[in-house]
């Protein structure tokens, strides 16, 4: 049986077409889960899916004795739950507890990452956490072609340990996705919104996340100027709670619930994003993106070169982008995603490799 233990959005849609692969050639899959308050993301994607999952342990919230303590809890869980399977190997993106679990036990960790470090060069000081607790105990990685494999290899793997994939992640759900301009006027309706003007949708940096230092504030201070700027729909995804939101910024929409976030991107007339993820998928639409996220990794610096995103650091300069890039008209182009090359059974193959 192969072990997924999916703890946050992305790793949900990027290993759903690998798993639905791996029971196509009739091995059993086990997924795993966790959540927490203020952190349903993970789960309510996987319902939305309609994949089966097990729920064990919880998010940890912002503090590290939080984490911490979450992280032990649910190791413990884990632990009681997988080994009444037989696992022959675990296949995460870098989850902390179930590599922690899998080694302990003896099974073999495969893990796919594509943020070892918080930083577009080399500087190990910027190594992510997630990537100090897990790559160590790799049997096998899996990787980007943005990320240079001298990274990998002074996390003390060996070449033939190292994978490469020709293709930034996000495309791996994208390429087959189609946009409907219909489903975006169904889960805007009910906000009685003027979609004749532009529209704007914001996503927040994983600040509770051990990567990030802390909450910077440029977005949520400049969220006002935007809307007085443009007069346009601000609609903000949640990242963790959304009362506050509310609250802070009444002139905005909030998404409560979970939507097909894509159909809002590929119609967007620009998207402020503080994450990775959604930055990418934006940028695969063409639509204009703005990255507030407090560092640079591999796969932004690839894309802020070929000019699909800009980031910036400042309130002025994000305003300044703001208007800049709506007065562009939004181009419908070929760009560095239509030559990158996805080839599941072939990742699959090599996961399931002995």
């Amino acid at each position: 049986m192969i072990w997924f233990d999916l703890v946050t959005p992305k790793s949900v849609l990027f290993f759903i077409p690998m798993i639905k692969e791996i029971e196509k050639q009739g091995r059993k899959v086990l997924i795993t889960a966790r959540e927490g308050a203020g952190y349903s993301e993970v789960v309510e994607l996987l319902r939305l899916y309609d994949m089966e999952f097990v729920n064990r342990g919880e998010f940890g919230g912002a503090g590290l004795k939080d984490k911490l303590h979450a992280s032990i809890e649910r190791q413990k869980a884990l632990m009681e739950f997988v080994t009444l399977y037989e696992i022959d190997r675990l296949v995460c993106l870098c989850s902390v507890d179930a590599n922690r679990v899998a080694f302990g036990l003896g099974i073999p960790v495969i893990n796919f990452y594509d943020i070892p470090l918080s930083d577009y060069q080399t500087n190990f000081r910027k190594a992510l956490p997630q990537a100090r607790l897990t790559l160590p105990l790799s049997s096998k990685v899996f990787k980007p072609f943005v990320v240079p494999e001298e990274i990998f290899l002074r996390f003390s793997l060996d070449e033939e340990q190292i994978f490469d994939y020709e293709f930034i992640d996000p495309l791996i759900w994208l390429k087959d996705f189609k946009p409907d301009f219909s489903y975006v006027e169904k889960v805007l309706t009910p906000f009685q919104l003027d979609l004749t003007k532009p529209l704007i949708v914001i996503r927040e940096e994983e600040y509770k996340s051990s990567y990030v230092d802390k909450k910077y504030p440029i977005l949520y201070e400049a969220l006002e100027e935007i809307k007085e700027q443009t007069d346009g729909n601000i609609i903000i995804i949640p990242r963790y709670e959304s009362e506050y939101l509310k609250r802070e910024f009444p002139f905005a929409t909030v998404l409560e619930e979970k939507v097909i976030i894509q159909h809002l991107l590929a119609f967007a007339d620009l998207f402020i994003g503080g994450g990775g993820t959604l930055n990418t998928e934006a940028c695969y639409f063409n639509t204009p993106t703005i990255s507030t996220r407090s560092f640079i990794c591999h796969y932004d610096k690839y894309q802020i070169d070929n000019g699909l995103m800009v980031w910036v650091n400042t309130k002025p300069e994000l305003l300044y982008r703001v208007e800049e890039l709506l007065s562009m008209d939004k181009e419908n182009k070929r760009n560095i995603f239509d030559d990158m090359k996805i080839d599941i059974p072939k990742i699959v193959d090599a996961i399931l490799k002995d």
